[in-house]
C-alpha cells in the first residue's frame, strides 16, 4: 500500500476526479486520497494525487496558479457554458473582426469579477449549485472575484468561429465562465469546447503520468512516481533542526527561532509584498521545517512574532 507523497497524472477525457481517485484506490490499496482541484469530465490535463499524510497539504496549494489552454465556440449559448449542455441560442459571428477578439480578451486580465456557472460544485445554502440546476430551482449566484494573470489568444479561426486561447489563473476561477463572458462582451455569444490543464503550481502536463497506465502497474512502480509532500510548498520558508529540536517539534512543541537554522524566508513575508492571490496573513509567515541530520520533512510552522517562536502548523512525521 501506498503511504505518502504525490502523484501527478494526466487526466484523459471523459473521466471525473472521483473516477481518477476511485481508480487509485483500488491500485494502491490507499483510501486516504484528494485530488488538488477538481476537472470536468470533459477536460484533459494535470491533476495531483495526494495519498495518505499528503493530503493534508491540499489547503496551503490555494497560492498556486493554474495555466489551461481552452478552446471557445463562437455563436452559441448553452446552460452548462460548454458546446455540451442544451443550446440556449444562436448567433451569427460575421461581424466578429481579429481586433474585436483581441480587443475582448484585454478585458479580461487582472482582477476580474465573474459568476459561476449553473452547473458547478460551488455550494449555496448547503446545496451545490448543480443540484439546483438539475431540479429546476432558481437560486441567486454571486459573482466572485478572480485573478488572470496571463489571457494569450493562441489561435483564431473565423471561418469555423474558434479561439484557442491559454490562461494563468488564481483558484476558484471558471473557464467556462471566461468563454462566455468573451462571448458576450463581442455580442454573439461563445462556449467552451475544449480544455487542458497545462500546469497546477509545480506540477506539469509535461511530467504527468497518463491515468490509463496505471491501471495495471505495481504498486511499487507507482512509489518511484511519487513526489514528496512538501515537493509544491516553494511559497514557504525552510528551517533546519537539530535532533533535539525535531523531537521536540514532532510533539507538538514550539520552536525558538534561535534554534532554528533558517535556510529560507517566506517568499511573501512582508505584508506589503504583492501577491496577485489572496492570501491568509498566517501563509505569509509559513515554514517548512527539517530534521537537519537527515533532511527528512518535519512538518509545517508559523512565525509567531509576539513571542519569537515557530508554531506548530501540520506535523508529517512522528
Amino acid at each position: 500500500m501506498i503511504k505518502d507523497g504525490i502523484l501527478n497524472i494526466n487526466k484523459p477525457a471523459d473521466w471525473t476526479s472521483h473516477d481518477a481517485v476511485k481508480l487509485l484506490r483500488r491500485v494502491t490499496g490507499q483510501k486516504r486520497i484528494g485530488h488538488t482541484g477538481t476537472l470536468d469530465p470533459m477536460a484533459t490535463g494535470v491533476l495531483p494525487i495526494c495519498f495518505g499524510p499528503a493530503t493534508r497539504i491540499m489547503e496551503y496549494l490555494d497560492l498556486d496558479f493554474k495555466k489551461y489552454r481552452c478552446s471557445l465556440r463562437l455563436g452559441i449559448e448553452t446552460d452548462t457554458l460548454d458546446i455540451w449542455g442544451e443550446v440556449l441560442k444562436e448567433s451569427s459571428f460575421d461581424q466578429v473582426t481579429e481586433h474585436d477578439i483581441h480587443k475582448a480578451f484585454e478585458e479580461f486580465k487582472g482582477n476580474i469579477s465573474q459568476i459561476p456557472p449553473k452547473y458547478s460544485a460551488i455550494k449555496v445554502a448547503g446545496r451545490k449549485l448543480y443540484d439546483y440546476a438539475r431540479s429546476g430551482e432558481d437560486v441567486e449566484i454571486k459573482p466572485r472575484e478572480v485573478y488572470i494573470d496571463a489571457l494569450e489568444i493562441e489561435k483564431t479561426d473565423l471561418e469555423a468561429g474558434e479561439i484557442t486561447f491559454t490562461v494563468v489563473c488564481s483558484k476558484g476561477t471558471y473557464i467556462r465562465s471566461i468563454c462566455r463572458d468573451i462571448g458576450l462582451n463581442l455580442g454573439c455569444g461563445a462556449a467552451m469546447c475544449a480544455l487542458e490543464r497545462l500546469a497546477s503550481g509545480v506540477f506539469s502536463v509535461e511530467d504527468a503520468i497518463d491515468l490509463e497506465s496505471l491501471r495495471t502497474a505495481s504498486v511499487e512502480d507507482i512509489e518511484k512516481l511519487l513526489y514528496p509532500a512538501d515537493y509544491p510548498l516553494v511559497h514557504f520558508g525552510q528551517g533546519m533542526v537539530d535532533r533535539h529540536g525535531a523531537k521536540w517539534f514532532v510533539n507538538g512543541g514550539w520552536l525558538e527561532l534561535r534554534r532554528v537554522d533558517i535556510k529560507k524566508r517566506p517568499e511573501l513575508e512582508k505584508k506589503d509584498k504583492e501577491s496577485k492571490i489572496p492570501v491568509k496573513d498566517i501563509y505569509r509567515r509559513m515554514y517548512n521545517i527539517y530534521d537537519k541530520e537527515n533532511r527528512n520533512f518535519l512538518g509545517t510552522a508559523y512565525y509567531d512574532e509576539e513571542k519569537n517562536m515557530l508554531v506548530p502548523d501540520k506535523i508529517f512525521q512522528r
